[in-house]
């Protein structure tokens, strides 16, 4: 059982050894993911043996099921990885560039409109780490630079973790643990889930011309982050499936109203400012296909109308969900009694739900679609493949070995050492804080705020029931929030990024900006979950 884990500071410093190694050779030693992810899990492995007392089977439980995990993750790496190579090759970023120049030469709002609101709308329908797979890309289209153009979908569609794919991470929190107050526990999660929707398009403006880039884009934010955050809000409390995808659709859509004014159709002197897009020149050298914006852009507009039949329409989604498989682990245990039951069905994957499968479809149609269009050149085929294996190679070990790193902690008692021995020296307002630190962990090492509620909620509720004082609304939001959170720190969804965008090995880069959003974003909502636990005491 989970009480006789030695929750001691030793245990608890070893514990955490390996997401600090993992931290340092990524961001200080700039160690390519592949070596840095492996290094990190031969270490976790070795203190689960050695200190944690766990069996060999125990870590091939972890094992297996951390390679599992990375399958769920490289289904939409994979594609995501062909259709970026199929658009690159067919020349039609060249034209997505040009032309979105023709309906509005405001960079800023184009790169708001892109990198955050869509982005957040491709959350709220498919959610694993789709919008980054995507939208990466389409930014380099328009012209931003490699780095900003990972790291904008990053902290632009954290907010929506929560809540999106039809509140997936809700739907498997109140399946974990009990939770009496849920109105309540809505209401709290949606407060701090707006604090990093506002923080990340502040943030975004921020990025591409500091204090007047924030001034150019304050009302757009503010407008936006007002229907984001208010509209999951009040929709949370009545509807909690589409809380985030009907106001990231409406987003969409005031979009387009906000195009129609000069200030954000028309070039600002910004631009000239900015470092975050290429120089005109260096794409200048490739010659425009002759098609339109439209025929550019099909897949992913197939990519959409998919993603929103099959993953927004409740009725279509729960049918298609029925049908899935995941493979079966025994139960395992620790020298200290920490059990880890068996799953005849592990984390089983839906793939007609699956965005993978979406991806999988729009990459397969754009080749067609632009061979149809005669844009390849004859050696096109070749150049496609190269370039996908050349990404897919690194990006696959890099995430095996995070996802592996991960499941042998879990399997061992080290992530629930961790949330205890953080427990254990707090009182209800600085647990209340910490809860949302926890949160930010358990997304980052999991790559999911639904895989870090389901591991940690059941832990705050045993700290609920042992503390006077706390609540479990409030702990359960603070969770919520950091697991959001963490999902633009997390090394699967960076390596992700950086290999959709062509430039793995540029890990660091994207990891500074990111960090400093969690540690803004997460200081934010701690200190607005003490202010909620205060209230609310």
């Amino acid at each position: 059982m989970e009480e006789n884990l030695p929750v001691d500071l030793l245990h608890w410093s070893l514990a955490v050894l390996p997401l600090v190694l993992l931290l340092v050779m990524l961001v200080v030693l700039r160690w390519p993911g592949p070596r840095a992810g492996w290094i990190a899990m031969g270490i976790a492995a070795l203190i689960a043996i050695f200190l944690y007392e766990a069996p060999w089977d125990n870590l091939a439980v972890g094992f297996g099921k951390g390679l599992w995990e990375a399958l769920f993750i490289l289904l939409v790496v994979w594609p995501s990885l062909l259709l970026y190579q199929i658009t690159k090759e067919s020349g039609s970023f060249k034209v997505m560039r040009e032309d979105i120049q023709e309906h509005s030469q405001n960079y800023l709002f184009l790169v708001l409109a892109f990198g955050w609101v869509f982005a957040s709308f491709l959350q709220g329908i498919a959610g694993f780490g789709a919008p980054i797979a995507v939208v990466a890309p389409l930014l380099i289209g328009i012209g931003v630079k490699p780095v900003p153009a990972v790291v904008i979908p990053l902290i632009g569609h954290a907010w929506a973790n929560m809540f999106g794919t039809l509140a997936l991470g809700w739907i498997a929190t109140i399946n974990a643990v009990t939770i009496e107050e849920q109105a309540l526990t809505l209401l709290y999660t949606s407060i701090l889930l707006w604090i990093p929707n506002i923080l990340a398009g502040f943030m975004i403006c921020w990025m591409f011309a500091r204090w007047k880039g924030i001034k150019e884009g304050f009302v757009v934010v503010l407008v936006i982050s007002l229907i984001h955050g208010g509209g999951q809000l009040l929709l949370a409390l009545v509807n909690p499936t589409l809380s985030t995808f009907i106001p990231a659709t409406v987003a969409l859509g005031v979009l387009f109203l906000f195009a129609r004014r000069n200030k954000y159709s028309q070039k600002s002197e910004l631009e000239q400012e900015s470092d975050m897009l290429e120089d005109e020149h260096s794409v200048e050298a490739e010659e425009k296909p002759p098609i339109s914006l439209h025929k550019a852009f099909m897949p992913y507009y197939v990519l959409t109308v998919l993603s929103i039949v099959a993953l927004g329409i409740p009725q279509v989604n729960e049918f298609l969900d029925q049908f899935e498989f995941g493979p079966p682990f025994p139960a395992v245990e620790t020298g200290y009694g920490y059990q880890v039951e068996a799953e005849e069905a592990y984390s089983p994957i839906a793939p007609l739900t699956h965005p993978g499968l979406y991806l999988f479809v729009a990459a397969g149609f754009a080749y067609y679609w632009y061979r149809r269009l005669n844009l390849f050149e004859n050696d096109a085929g070749s150049d496609i493949r190269t370039g996908f294996k050349g990404n897919a190679t690194g990006a696959s070990l890099a995430i095996a070995g995070f996802l592996t790193m991960t499941e042998i902690m879990e399997s061992s008692g080290q992530m629930v050492v961790v949330a205890m021995g953080t427990a254990a020296i707090s009182t209800p307002i600085v647990y209340v804080a910490l809860a949302n630190v926890i949160g930010i962990i358990g997304s980052f090492m999991t790559s999911s705020n639904t895989s870090s509620n389901v591991l940690f909620a059941p832990l705050h509720g045993s700290v609920v029931d042992s503390m006077d004082g706390l609540q479990m609304a409030e702990t359960i939001a603070a969770q919520s929030a950091g697991g959001a959170i963490g999902n633009s720190i997390s090394p699967s969804n960076v390596i992700l990024g950086t290999s959709t965008a062509g430039i793995q090995g540029r890990d660091a880069e994207v990891f500074k900006p990111t960090l400093l959003f969690s540690l803004i974003a997460g200081t934010a909502v701690s200190l607005a979950s003490i202010l909620l636990h205060l209230i609310g005491g």
